[in-house]
């Protein structure tokens, strides 16, 4: 019984549930950046690399072969996919730029929360009476 009760404040903590927000905003955050590499920046590189862009550059090792006629069988094409490399790193690039971006914006919003001024402290029970015996003296006078 103990065990479930654990599991049950360990999966209630703030921490535990912050975390699951944040892993959810992200895998949406993820989706994001991927279409903007594929559907935006992507459509742009083709027309610029004249072609089919990252993806189809390779260097064949060993051109694919059919089966023939005498039982030979099909050889399938070996290559260096050097072009999806590089639309791999251009992706990593792209979404590292996103997450910086991302994160300067929300460390300008702290830092503007911890600029805030704090309040001014509850005057203590001696400044109180300070405060007025000066009232009453200058009320005398």
């Amino acid at each position: 019984m103990s065990f479930i009760k654990d599991f049950k404040e360990f999966a209630m903590k703030g921490n535990i549930i912050d975390m699951a927000v944040g892993v959810i905003i992200g895998g949406a955050f993820g989706k994001i950046v991927s279409s903007l590499v594929n559907d935006i920046i992507m459509p742009c590189v083709t027309v610029a690399t004249g072609g089919d862009g990252f993806k189809n550059m390779k260097y064949v090792i060993t051109a694919a072969q059919e089966a023939t006629a005498e039982g030979q069988a099909a050889i399938e094409e070996v290559a260096i996919n050097y072009g999806l490399f590089i639309q791999n790193i251009v992706d990593f690039f792209i979404i590292a730029l996103s997450i910086f971006v991302a994160l300067r914006v929300i460390m300008k919003f702290k830092k503007k929360e911890e600029e805030a001024p704090a309040p001014d402290p509850e005057p203590t029970k001696e400044e109180i009476l300070l405060t007025e015996i000066r009232d009453l003296l200058k009320n005398k006078q």
